[in-house]
């Protein structure tokens, strides 16, 4: 049932936008046609990545005002607990903004790297395919020289340093002074949050694109690097807000 419902709803649209688009690239090229179609479903997400983002970055500010309330209502849990509300009306915030947004993108996400993942022009799986979409005559399969067929090392590498890139540039636009007022349990957990986020994963995903295919490599970088434009995007456009 849930797997019917994924393929029906994320699977099939992906798999279909990506062979329609390797029928009408001139050269039929996948790797061009990996890029675009990453590239398209990042921007239907981007309300979503944006208002996300937005809400992360405000919550970093009311940080020192959320952990003063706490202090003055020791004991007072319903007490803490409404004025923090309060404080998030004030800021207009929606701490829970951020979860719907990751549980919306979570299966188109992952629909895009099962597409890439089973790289559908070594045998293209036509039952899959809508009646109206074209299917192309032949398919390249080499973007740059390397083949998005097999392994590639380069683009692997490519991949884990976009990805650390992303990392450290969305840490670096967290505001110092809300990060300095966490102490304790939570600033140790959060500095191993971002540890594990600059270095770890992005050594992950280099091990999972070379794993895995070339086409998976290139679809880390592209998402990467435009999720590196959204948060260039988002400094820009949005002060947070200090209330």
């Amino acid at each position: 049932m849930i797997s019917n419902i994924f393929h029906a709803v994320f699977y099939n649209p992906i798999y279909n936008a990506l062979v329609a688009l390797v029928a009408f690239i001139p050269g039929a090229n996948v790797g061009v046609a990996v890029i675009l179609v990453t590239i398209l479903i990042r921007v239907i997400l981007l309300p979503f990545s944006l208002s996300a983002s937005r809400t992360q970055r405000t919550m970093k500010t009311l940080e020192p005002k959320i952990k003063a309330l706490k202090e003055k209502h020791k004991g007072n849990k319903e007490q803490e607990a409404i004025e923090t509300l309060s404080l998030y009306r004030e800021a207009r915030v929606n701490p829970f903004a951020s979860i719907l947004t990751m549980f919306i993108q979570i299966p188109v996400l992952l629909a895009l790297y099962w597409v890439f993942r089973s790289n559908p022009f070594t045998a293209l799986d036509t039952a899959r395919l809508y009646a109206f979409t074209p299917i192309p005559a032949h398919a390249s399969q080499f973007f740059l020289g390397i083949s998005l067929a097999g392994k590639s090392v380069v683009l692997a590498a490519a991949a884990g340093f976009a990805q650390y890139l992303q990392a450290h540039f969305a840490l670096s636009g967290m505001p110092r002074q809300a990060a300095q007022g966490s102490a304790g349990m939570q600033s140790d957990f959060q500095q191993v949050m971002s540890m594990q986020l600059k270095y770890v994963f992005p050594l992950l995903i280099t091990v999972i694109c070379y794993t895995t295919s070339a086409a998976v490599a290139l679809y880390f970088i592209t998402s990467n690097v435009v999720g590196s434009l959204q948060e260039w995007y988002i400094r820009r456009t949005h002060a947070p807000r200090n209330p």
